[in-house]
């Protein structure tokens, strides 16, 4: 599920989305307010602090509940590329890859392993990436395809993009074949004490 909030960010949800629907509202016009009054794009950590106090009030005050929702909200300003992780208790980190959402972990585990290759890394190769730590969150009967995958593409002189459809196929065509469990080595029997 992705939403793009301006030219610069765009986010990922993993939740309520009706309170993904009020969230991005809210930071859309944020995006419109610095446009009409600076007449120049939201700086994206400002957009971030603004999302973390709105959600954060709602764990102090009496009869209000917690936003259900959780984001990675991805942008590029002038200070560089960002993505941050935004939680319902108003936390906001940055990270250089995260993933969020149900079976997240072993998306995350791939990412730590090659977290560091990706300065280096084209457009094409880091959608490859995000593609098989995408794969990774999958049940093992269920395979990527252009029904069940998004992307959301940013950067340098490149506006907030959604690929998603038949645009997509082409990503899911480059990806490497999945790996069988099966062909993995098994680990040896543990030793006993008589």
């Amino acid at each position: 599920k992705l939403i793009r909030i301006d030219d610069h960010i765009g986010i990922a949800i993993a939740g309520l989305t009706s309170d993904a629907r009020v969230l991005s509202n809210f930071m859309r016009q944020q995006c419109m307010t610095s446009r009409l009054l600076y007449n120049r794009p939201l700086p994206l950590s400002r957009s971030v602090t603004a999302i973390a106090d709105k959600a954060q009030v709602n764990t102090q005050e009496y009869g209000r509940r917690p936003y259900g929702v959780g984001f990675l909200i991805g942008g590029c300003d002038e200070t560089g590329p960002h993505l941050y992780e935004f939680s319902p208790s108003g936390n906001c980190l940055e990270y250089y890859a995260m993933s969020i959402g149900a079976r997240s972990q072993s998306a995350k585990t791939y990412l730590e392993k090659h977290f560091e290759s990706f300065l280096d890394c084209d457009l094409d190769t880091l959608i490859k990436h995000g593609l098989h730590a995408l794969r990774d969150t999958l049940q093992q009967d269920k395979e990527l395809t252009i029904l069940n995958t998004s992307i959301g593409i940013v950067g340098q002189n490149h506006p907030f993009e959604i690929v998603e459809g038949d645009r997509l196929s082409s990503y899911l065509a480059k990806m490497d074949p999945k790996e069988d469990p099966s062909s993995q080595p098994q680990a040896s029997p543990m030793e006993t004490d008589p």
